[in-house]
Protein backbone atom coordinates (compact mmCIF):
# COMPACT_ATOMS: atom_id res chain seq x y z
CA UNK A 1 0.00 0.00 0.00
CA UNK A 2 2.83 2.40 0.77
CA UNK A 3 4.33 1.84 -2.70
CA UNK A 4 0.98 2.54 -4.35
CA UNK A 5 0.42 5.78 -2.44
CA UNK A 6 3.94 7.15 -2.81
CA UNK A 7 3.48 8.59 -6.32
CA UNK A 8 0.20 10.44 -5.54
CA UNK A 9 1.79 11.84 -2.37
CA UNK A 10 4.76 13.16 -4.34
CA UNK A 11 2.37 14.67 -6.89
CA UNK A 12 0.46 16.50 -4.17
CA UNK A 13 3.70 17.81 -2.71
CA UNK A 14 4.77 19.10 -6.13
CA UNK A 15 1.41 20.79 -6.63
CA UNK A 16 1.62 22.48 -3.22
CA UNK A 17 5.13 23.76 -4.02
CA UNK A 18 3.95 25.00 -7.44
CA UNK A 19 1.05 26.94 -5.91
CA UNK A 20 3.35 28.43 -3.26
CA UNK A 21 5.87 29.54 -5.89
CA UNK A 22 3.06 30.89 -8.06
CA UNK A 23 1.83 33.06 -5.21
CA UNK A 24 5.39 34.30 -4.58
CA UNK A 25 5.83 35.17 -8.27
CA UNK A 26 2.50 37.00 -8.36
CA UNK A 27 3.36 39.07 -5.27
CA UNK A 28 6.75 39.99 -6.73
CA UNK A 29 5.12 41.03 -10.01
CA UNK A 30 2.66 43.30 -8.22
CA UNK A 31 5.38 44.86 -6.07
CA UNK A 32 7.42 45.57 -9.20
CA UNK A 33 4.92 48.30 -10.11
CA UNK A 34 4.86 49.96 -6.68
CA UNK A 35 6.59 53.36 -7.13
CA UNK A 36 8.10 53.44 -3.63
CA UNK A 37 9.99 50.21 -4.35
CA UNK A 38 11.41 51.31 -7.70
CA UNK A 39 14.82 52.07 -6.18
CA UNK A 40 15.12 48.53 -4.79
CA UNK A 41 16.45 46.05 -7.32
CA UNK A 42 19.36 44.91 -9.44
CA UNK A 43 21.08 47.40 -11.75
CA UNK A 44 24.26 47.05 -13.81
CA UNK A 45 23.83 49.02 -17.05
CA UNK A 46 23.28 52.59 -15.82
CA UNK A 47 22.32 53.59 -19.36
CA UNK A 48 20.18 56.68 -19.98
CA UNK A 49 16.66 55.87 -18.84
CA UNK A 50 13.91 55.53 -21.38
CA UNK A 51 10.19 55.84 -20.58
CA UNK A 52 8.40 52.68 -19.60
CA UNK A 53 6.20 51.17 -22.29
CA UNK A 54 4.47 47.96 -23.13
CA UNK A 55 7.82 46.28 -23.81
CA UNK A 56 9.19 47.41 -20.44
CA UNK A 57 6.11 46.09 -18.66
CA UNK A 58 6.43 42.78 -20.48
CA UNK A 59 10.12 42.48 -19.54
CA UNK A 60 9.29 43.20 -15.90
CA UNK A 61 6.64 40.48 -15.89
CA UNK A 62 9.10 38.13 -17.60
CA UNK A 63 11.46 38.62 -14.64
CA UNK A 64 8.83 37.71 -12.08
CA UNK A 65 6.03 35.44 -13.30
CA UNK A 66 8.31 32.55 -14.50
CA UNK A 67 9.37 32.12 -10.86
CA UNK A 68 6.17 30.11 -10.41
CA UNK A 69 8.11 27.18 -11.93
CA UNK A 70 11.42 27.85 -10.16
CA UNK A 71 11.46 24.48 -8.37
CA UNK A 72 9.93 22.39 -11.13
CA UNK A 73 12.10 23.79 -13.96
CA UNK A 74 14.90 25.80 -12.31
CA UNK A 75 17.14 25.86 -15.37
CA UNK A 76 14.42 27.07 -17.73
CA UNK A 77 13.21 29.65 -15.20
CA UNK A 78 16.72 31.07 -14.87
CA UNK A 79 17.12 31.25 -18.64
CA UNK A 80 13.87 33.22 -19.12
CA UNK A 81 14.43 35.56 -16.16
CA UNK A 82 18.10 36.20 -17.04
CA UNK A 83 17.29 36.98 -20.68
CA UNK A 84 14.51 39.36 -19.62
CA UNK A 85 16.87 41.06 -17.17
CA UNK A 86 19.59 41.43 -19.82
CA UNK A 87 17.23 42.97 -22.39
CA UNK A 88 15.74 45.22 -19.70
CA UNK A 89 19.23 46.50 -18.83
CA UNK A 90 20.34 46.86 -22.45
CA UNK A 91 17.29 48.95 -23.38
CA UNK A 92 17.85 51.30 -20.45
CA UNK A 93 14.55 50.84 -18.64
CA UNK A 94 14.34 52.11 -15.06
CA UNK A 95 15.12 49.75 -12.22
CA UNK A 96 12.13 47.88 -10.78
CA UNK A 97 11.59 45.70 -7.75
CA UNK A 98 10.94 42.84 -10.18
CA UNK A 99 14.65 42.67 -11.03
CA UNK A 100 15.10 40.80 -7.74
CA UNK A 101 13.62 37.85 -9.61
CA UNK A 102 17.09 37.30 -11.08
CA UNK A 103 18.52 36.60 -7.61
CA UNK A 104 15.67 34.26 -6.73
CA UNK A 105 16.04 32.41 -10.05
CA UNK A 106 19.79 32.01 -9.46
CA UNK A 107 19.21 30.70 -5.93
CA UNK A 108 16.59 28.25 -7.20
CA UNK A 109 18.94 26.98 -9.91
CA UNK A 110 21.65 26.37 -7.30
CA UNK A 111 19.24 24.67 -4.89
CA UNK A 112 17.06 22.62 -7.25
CA UNK A 113 18.96 22.05 -10.50
CA UNK A 114 19.87 18.36 -10.63
CA UNK A 115 21.43 17.78 -14.06
CA UNK A 116 23.93 19.87 -16.06
CA UNK A 117 24.74 22.08 -13.09
CA UNK A 118 28.25 22.98 -14.22
CA UNK A 119 27.08 23.38 -17.81
CA UNK A 120 24.32 25.72 -16.74
CA UNK A 121 26.77 27.77 -14.67
CA UNK A 122 29.14 28.01 -17.64
CA UNK A 123 26.35 29.11 -20.00
CA UNK A 124 25.10 31.68 -17.48
CA UNK A 125 28.63 33.05 -17.02
CA UNK A 126 29.11 33.30 -20.77
CA UNK A 127 25.77 35.09 -21.09
CA UNK A 128 26.76 37.57 -18.41
CA UNK A 129 30.05 38.25 -20.17
CA UNK A 130 28.12 38.91 -23.38
CA UNK A 131 25.81 41.32 -21.49
CA UNK A 132 28.81 43.19 -20.07
CA UNK A 133 30.30 43.61 -23.56
CA UNK A 134 26.95 44.77 -24.97
CA UNK A 135 26.45 47.31 -22.18
CA UNK A 136 29.95 48.64 -22.70
CA UNK A 137 29.31 49.08 -26.42
CA UNK A 138 26.04 50.87 -25.63
CA UNK A 139 27.91 53.44 -23.55
CA UNK A 140 27.57 52.12 -20.00
CA UNK A 141 29.80 53.99 -17.56
CA UNK A 142 30.52 50.81 -15.62
CA UNK A 143 34.05 49.43 -15.69
CA UNK A 144 35.52 45.95 -15.41
CA UNK A 145 35.66 46.04 -11.57
CA UNK A 146 31.94 46.90 -11.48
CA UNK A 147 31.04 44.02 -13.74
CA UNK A 148 33.21 41.65 -11.70
CA UNK A 149 31.65 42.81 -8.41
CA UNK A 150 28.11 42.28 -9.77
CA UNK A 151 29.15 38.86 -11.12
CA UNK A 152 30.51 37.86 -7.69
CA UNK A 153 27.20 38.83 -6.08
CA UNK A 154 25.35 36.63 -8.55
CA UNK A 155 27.82 33.79 -7.99
CA UNK A 156 27.38 34.01 -4.21
CA UNK A 157 23.60 33.75 -4.61
CA UNK A 158 24.00 30.65 -6.79
CA UNK A 159 26.46 29.11 -4.32
CA UNK A 160 24.05 29.73 -1.43
CA UNK A 161 21.46 27.70 -3.29
CA UNK A 162 24.07 24.98 -3.87
CA UNK A 163 24.87 24.84 -0.16
CA UNK A 164 21.19 24.40 0.65
CA UNK A 165 20.99 21.61 -1.93
CA UNK A 166 24.04 19.90 -0.41
CA UNK A 167 22.59 20.07 3.10
CA UNK A 168 19.29 18.73 1.82
CA UNK A 169 21.06 15.81 0.13
CA UNK A 170 23.08 15.06 3.28
CA UNK A 171 19.91 15.06 5.38
CA UNK A 172 18.20 12.72 2.93
CA UNK A 173 21.21 10.39 3.04
CA UNK A 174 21.21 10.50 6.84
CA UNK A 175 17.52 9.55 6.91
CA UNK A 176 18.16 6.74 4.43
CA UNK A 177 21.01 5.32 6.51
CA UNK A 178 18.92 5.62 9.68
CA UNK A 179 16.11 3.72 7.97
CA UNK A 180 18.55 1.00 6.88
CA UNK A 181 19.92 0.69 10.41
CA UNK A 182 16.41 0.49 11.83
CA UNK A 183 15.47 -2.16 9.27
CA UNK A 184 18.59 -4.19 10.06
CA UNK A 185 17.88 -3.93 13.79
CA UNK A 186 14.29 -5.08 13.25
CA UNK A 187 15.44 -8.03 11.14
CA UNK A 188 17.96 -8.98 13.84
CA UNK A 189 15.23 -8.76 16.47
CA UNK A 190 12.93 -11.01 14.45
CA UNK A 191 15.80 -13.44 13.84
CA UNK A 192 16.36 -13.69 17.60
CA UNK A 193 12.64 -14.17 18.17
CA UNK A 194 12.50 -16.93 15.56
CA UNK A 195 15.51 -18.65 17.08
CA UNK A 196 14.03 -18.55 20.58
CA UNK A 197 10.61 -19.77 19.46
CA UNK A 198 11.84 -22.56 17.19
CA UNK A 199 14.61 -23.80 19.50
CA UNK A 200 12.47 -23.92 22.61
CA UNK A 201 9.35 -25.48 21.13
CA UNK A 202 11.15 -27.95 18.88
CA UNK A 203 13.39 -29.04 21.76
CA UNK A 204 10.34 -29.57 23.96
CA UNK A 205 8.59 -31.52 21.21
CA UNK A 206 11.63 -33.76 20.67
CA UNK A 207 11.95 -34.50 24.39
CA UNK A 208 8.21 -35.14 24.73
CA UNK A 209 8.16 -37.40 21.66
CA UNK A 210 11.16 -39.41 22.94
CA UNK A 211 9.49 -39.83 26.33
CA UNK A 212 6.22 -40.95 24.71
CA UNK A 213 8.09 -43.46 22.53
CA UNK A 214 9.83 -44.84 25.61
CA UNK A 215 6.56 -45.16 27.55
CA UNK A 216 4.50 -46.57 24.70
CA UNK A 217 5.15 -50.33 25.33
CA UNK A 218 4.66 -50.19 29.11
CA UNK A 219 2.30 -47.25 29.70
CA UNK A 220 0.22 -46.44 26.60
CA UNK A 221 -1.95 -43.95 28.50
CA UNK A 222 1.03 -41.88 29.64
CA UNK A 223 2.46 -42.10 26.12
CA UNK A 224 -0.82 -40.68 24.83
CA UNK A 225 -0.54 -37.80 27.30
CA UNK A 226 2.99 -37.18 26.03
CA UNK A 227 1.83 -37.03 22.41
CA UNK A 228 -0.94 -34.66 23.46
CA UNK A 229 1.74 -32.45 25.00
CA UNK A 230 3.66 -32.58 21.71
CA UNK A 231 0.53 -31.41 19.91
CA UNK A 232 -0.01 -28.54 22.36
CA UNK A 233 3.60 -27.45 22.04
CA UNK A 234 3.36 -27.51 18.26
CA UNK A 235 0.27 -25.32 18.34
CA UNK A 236 2.01 -22.80 20.60
CA UNK A 237 4.95 -22.72 18.21
CA UNK A 238 2.68 -22.15 15.22
CA UNK A 239 0.88 -19.31 17.03
CA UNK A 240 4.12 -17.49 17.83
CA UNK A 241 5.54 -18.14 14.35
CA UNK A 242 2.41 -16.72 12.69
CA UNK A 243 2.72 -13.61 14.82
CA UNK A 244 6.41 -13.15 13.98
CA UNK A 245 5.78 -13.70 10.28
CA UNK A 246 3.01 -11.09 10.43
CA UNK A 247 5.45 -8.60 11.99
CA UNK A 248 8.02 -9.45 9.32
CA UNK A 249 5.52 -8.82 6.53
CA UNK A 250 4.44 -5.53 8.15
CA UNK A 251 7.97 -4.09 8.34
CA UNK A 252 7.98 -3.08 4.66
CA UNK A 253 10.78 -0.72 3.65
CA UNK A 254 11.52 0.40 7.19
CA UNK A 255 11.15 -0.90 10.70
CA UNK A 256 8.07 0.18 12.64
CA UNK A 257 8.43 2.70 15.44
CA UNK A 258 7.22 0.17 18.04
CA UNK A 259 7.94 -3.30 16.65
CA UNK A 260 6.80 -5.15 19.78
CA UNK A 261 3.06 -5.27 20.33
CA UNK A 262 2.05 -5.53 23.97
CA UNK A 263 -1.06 -7.56 23.26
CA UNK A 264 0.73 -10.27 21.29
CA UNK A 265 4.27 -10.65 22.70
CA UNK A 266 4.99 -13.10 25.53
CA UNK A 267 5.18 -11.52 28.99
CA UNK A 268 6.20 -12.48 32.51
CA UNK A 269 2.67 -13.66 33.16
CA UNK A 270 3.28 -16.52 30.72
CA UNK A 271 6.42 -17.86 32.40
CA UNK A 272 4.20 -20.39 34.16
CA UNK A 273 3.29 -21.84 30.76
CA UNK A 274 6.99 -22.35 30.03
CA UNK A 275 7.41 -24.15 33.33
CA UNK A 276 4.41 -26.43 32.70
CA UNK A 277 5.70 -27.17 29.21
CA UNK A 278 9.10 -28.19 30.60
CA UNK A 279 7.44 -30.35 33.24
CA UNK A 280 5.33 -32.10 30.60
CA UNK A 281 8.59 -32.88 28.79
CA UNK A 282 9.84 -34.73 31.90
CA UNK A 283 11.97 -31.95 33.41
CA UNK A 284 11.68 -31.38 37.14
CA UNK A 285 11.10 -27.64 37.50
CA UNK A 286 10.52 -25.69 40.71
CA UNK A 287 9.01 -22.25 40.08
CA UNK A 288 8.77 -19.45 42.64
CA UNK A 289 7.95 -15.77 42.39
CA UNK A 290 8.69 -13.15 45.03
CA UNK A 291 7.60 -9.57 45.36
CA UNK A 292 4.70 -7.75 43.81
CA UNK A 293 4.47 -8.05 40.07
CA UNK A 294 4.13 -4.64 38.39
CA UNK A 295 3.49 -3.92 34.72
CA UNK A 296 6.75 -2.98 33.02
CA UNK A 297 7.95 -2.01 29.55
CA UNK A 298 7.06 -4.54 26.87
CA UNK A 299 10.67 -5.07 25.79
CA UNK A 300 11.67 -5.77 29.41
CA UNK A 301 8.91 -8.33 29.94
CA UNK A 302 9.73 -9.99 26.63
CA UNK A 303 13.45 -10.13 27.50
CA UNK A 304 12.66 -11.67 30.90
CA UNK A 305 10.40 -14.25 29.25
CA UNK A 306 13.12 -15.15 26.75
CA UNK A 307 15.72 -15.54 29.53
CA UNK A 308 13.58 -18.18 31.22
CA UNK A 309 12.74 -19.79 27.89
CA UNK A 310 16.38 -20.09 26.79
CA UNK A 311 17.50 -21.40 30.17
CA UNK A 312 14.79 -24.09 30.22
CA UNK A 313 15.56 -25.01 26.62
CA UNK A 314 19.24 -25.51 27.46
CA UNK A 315 18.29 -27.54 30.53
CA UNK A 316 16.09 -29.88 28.47
CA UNK A 317 18.80 -30.25 25.81
CA UNK A 318 21.90 -30.63 27.97
CA UNK A 319 20.69 -31.62 31.43
CA UNK A 320 17.62 -33.73 30.78
CA UNK A 321 16.05 -35.00 33.97
CA UNK A 322 18.08 -32.74 36.27
CA UNK A 323 16.15 -30.52 38.71
CA UNK A 324 15.71 -26.89 37.62
CA UNK A 325 14.77 -23.95 39.83
CA UNK A 326 13.25 -20.80 38.35
CA UNK A 327 13.03 -17.71 40.55
CA UNK A 328 11.49 -14.35 39.66
CA UNK A 329 12.11 -11.55 42.16
CA UNK A 330 10.19 -8.31 41.60
CA UNK A 331 11.79 -5.19 43.08
CA UNK A 332 10.92 -1.51 43.03
CA UNK A 333 13.13 -0.75 40.04
CA UNK A 334 14.42 -4.12 38.80
CA UNK A 335 13.34 -7.64 37.96
CA UNK A 336 15.78 -10.42 38.86
CA UNK A 337 15.56 -13.75 37.05
CA UNK A 338 17.47 -16.80 38.20
CA UNK A 339 17.39 -20.23 36.56
CA UNK A 340 19.55 -22.88 38.22
CA UNK A 341 20.08 -26.38 36.81
CA UNK A 342 21.54 -29.09 39.03
CA UNK A 343 24.10 -31.53 37.71
CA UNK A 344 27.72 -32.69 37.93
CA UNK A 345 30.21 -29.85 37.82
CA UNK A 346 32.43 -31.06 35.00
CA UNK A 347 30.16 -33.09 32.78
CA UNK A 348 28.94 -32.00 29.37
CA UNK A 349 25.32 -32.16 30.61
CA UNK A 350 26.09 -29.37 33.05
CA UNK A 351 27.20 -26.89 30.42
CA UNK A 352 24.89 -25.66 27.67
CA UNK A 353 26.59 -25.51 24.35
CA UNK A 354 27.60 -21.96 23.33
CA UNK A 355 26.99 -21.19 19.71
CA UNK A 356 28.96 -18.89 17.46
CA UNK A 357 27.11 -15.59 17.02
CA UNK A 358 25.73 -14.95 13.58
CA UNK A 359 25.72 -11.65 11.71
CA UNK A 360 21.98 -11.31 12.31
CA UNK A 361 22.29 -10.90 16.05
CA UNK A 362 23.61 -14.11 17.59
CA UNK A 363 22.05 -17.32 18.86
CA UNK A 364 21.66 -19.01 22.20
CA UNK A 365 23.19 -17.30 25.20
CA UNK A 366 25.14 -14.89 22.98
CA UNK A 367 21.91 -13.63 21.42
CA UNK A 368 20.28 -13.57 24.86
CA UNK A 369 23.02 -11.27 26.21
CA UNK A 370 22.43 -8.90 23.30
CA UNK A 371 18.68 -8.91 23.97
CA UNK A 372 19.18 -8.15 27.68
CA UNK A 373 21.64 -5.34 26.90
CA UNK A 374 19.08 -3.78 24.54
CA UNK A 375 16.68 -3.67 27.52
CA UNK A 376 19.40 -1.96 29.64
CA UNK A 377 19.89 -5.08 31.72
CA UNK A 378 22.71 -7.47 32.66
CA UNK A 379 23.04 -11.21 32.11
CA UNK A 380 25.40 -13.71 33.76
CA UNK A 381 25.56 -17.37 32.76
CA UNK A 382 28.01 -20.12 33.55
CA UNK A 383 28.73 -23.38 35.38
CA UNK A 384 28.26 -23.52 39.15
CA UNK A 385 31.19 -24.55 41.38
CA UNK A 386 29.10 -27.27 43.00
CA UNK A 387 27.90 -28.54 39.62
CA UNK A 388 25.21 -27.60 37.17
CA UNK A 389 24.57 -24.34 35.38
CA UNK A 390 23.10 -21.01 36.37
CA UNK A 391 21.59 -18.13 34.40
CA UNK A 392 20.95 -14.82 36.16
CA UNK A 393 19.56 -11.62 34.67
CA UNK A 394 18.68 -8.21 36.08
CA UNK A 395 16.33 -5.97 34.10
CA UNK A 396 15.15 -2.45 34.95
CA UNK A 397 11.42 -1.92 35.24
CA UNK A 398 11.74 1.83 34.70
CA UNK A 399 13.41 3.72 31.83
CA UNK A 400 17.07 4.52 32.40
CA UNK A 401 17.58 8.21 33.14
CA UNK A 402 20.06 9.84 30.76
Amino acid sequence: MRVVLRAPLRWWQQQAAFHKDGLCALVLAVLAFVPTLSNVGGQIGDLPERPAGALGIGLTLAQTLPLAARRRWPGGTLAVVACAFAVHQALGYATTFGSLGLYLALYSAGAHQVRFRLGSAAVASAGYAGLAVALNLLGSPQGVPDYLAFYLVLAVVWLMGGMVRTRRAEEAERRRLAAEVATAAERARIARELHDVVTHHVTAMVVQADAAQFLLPSAPERAGEGMSAVSDTGRRALTELRYLLGVLEATGDSAPADPVHADRSPTLGQVGDLVEQARSAGQSVEFSERGERRPGPVKVELAAYRVVQEALTNAMKHAAGQPVRVLLRHGEEHIEIGVTTDGPGNTPTARPVERTPSPTGGRGLAGLRARVRMADGELEAGPRPEGGFEVRATLPTKPVQE
